[in-house]
C-alpha cells in the first residue's frame, strides 16, 4: 500500500499554527491518515473503533497529526468522507487559546453536508477529548441525523463536540453557519462590535495575536459574545447531556461517553 505525504497533498498545515486557515485543508476522499501520510482506505466502517463526526479543524490532517503527536500516538486514523443530513456547521461561541473561532454541530433537518467521519481507537478518542475542553461529546443518533457512507450504507449514528457555550446566531436568533473562511468571519466580528475590537484589535491578524496563548483574554471575549447576545442554542445540547433517548449503536459502546 502506498501513500502521499501531507505536504505532497497540501494538507501539511495546521490551524493551531495558522489560525486564519482554520477549519485548515480537509482531504478531497476518504483516507488514512498514519503519521505524515495519507494512504488509501481498505474498509469503511471499523468495528473496534468508534466514529466521530468532524465539523472543523478534526477533519485537518495536519491538525490531527499534532494532536496526536503531542501524546506520542502514532496509529492510524481513518478519515471517511460521508454525506450527512440534519446537520449543519454552526460558529462556536467561544474564542479560541489557539486564536480562532471554531465550529460547532448545530441541528437543521434541511442540511446536508459533506463532512468527514474519523474513526478513533480508545487512546486517540481519550486525545481528542482532551484538546476540546471547550465540547462535550455526544451522541448523534439515526435518524436524526443521517450519515451515510461512500457505498450507500448508513451509520446507526456517530459522536460529535457539542460546544458547551452555545453558537453564535444569525440575528434572528437563529444558529448561523460557520463560513468556513475565518479572515473574513472575524473581520465581520470586528466591525460589528467596538468591546471586541478594543480585546483584540482591528484586524483578523490583530485578533489572533492577542488571541493566541492568552487564556485570559480569550475567556473574556468568550463572556463578551453572551454579553452582547450573540448566542443561541445548537440544537445539538440534548445528544450531549443525556437528554437524548437512546444509546450508541454497534460498536460505540465500546468506550465510556466523556463526562
Amino acid at each position: 500500500m502506498t501513500g502521499r505525504t501531507l505536504a505532497e497533498l497540501g494538507l501539511a498545515d495546521a490551524p493551531r499554527d495558522h489560525p486564519l486557515t482554520y477549519p485548515g485543508a480537509w482531504p478531497g476522499d476518504s483516507g488514512l491518515l498514519h503519521g505524515d501520510r495519507m494512504f488509501p482506505l481498505e474498509r469503511l466502517v471499523y468495528d473496534d473503533r468508534v466514529p466521530v463526526l468532524a465539523v472543523g479543524s478534526n477533519a485537518c490532517p495536519g491538525q490531527l497529526r499534532h494532536k496526536m503527536a503531542e501524546f506520542g500516538i502514532d496509529s492510524p486514523v481513518p478519515m471517511v468522507r460521508s454525506r450527512v443530513s440534519g446537520l449543519e456547521v454552526g460558529i462556536s461561541a467561544h474564542v479560541s487559546r489557539l486564536g480562532y473561532v471554531s465550529a460547532s454541530p448545530v441541528k437543521s433537518p434541511r442540511a446536508l453536508r459533506e463532512l468527514f467521519v474519523i474513526w478513533l481507537d480508545r487512546r486517540q478518542l481519550e486525545v481528542i477529548d482532551a484538546s476540546e475542553p471547550h465540547f462535550r461529546r455526544g451522541w448523534l443518533p439515526a435518524p436524526q441525523v443521517r450519515i451515510e457512507l461512500p457505498d450507500g450504507c448508513a451509520l446507526t449514528g456517530a459522536y460529535a463536540y457539542v460546544n458547551r457555550h452555545g453558537v453564535l446566531h444569525d440575528g434572528t436568533g437563529a444558529p448561523r453557519r460557520h463560513p468556513g473562511d475565518q479572515r473574513a468571519l472575524l473581520g465581520e466580528l470586528l466591525v460589528r462590535s467596538t468591546p471586541l475590537r478594543a480585546l483584540f484589535g482591528v484586524t483578523p491578524e490583530e485578533f489572533c495575536a492577542r488571541a493566541r496563548r492568552d487564556p485570559e483574554l480569550c475567556a473574556r471575549g468568550t463572556r463578551l459574545f453572551a454579553e452582547q447576545k450573540w448566542v443561541t442554542e445548537s440544537g445539538c445540547e440534548p445528544y450531549a447531556d443525556g437528554r437524548q433517548a437512546g444509546s450508541p449503536g454497534t460498536g460505540s459502546s465500546l468506550f465510556p461517553p466523556l463526562t
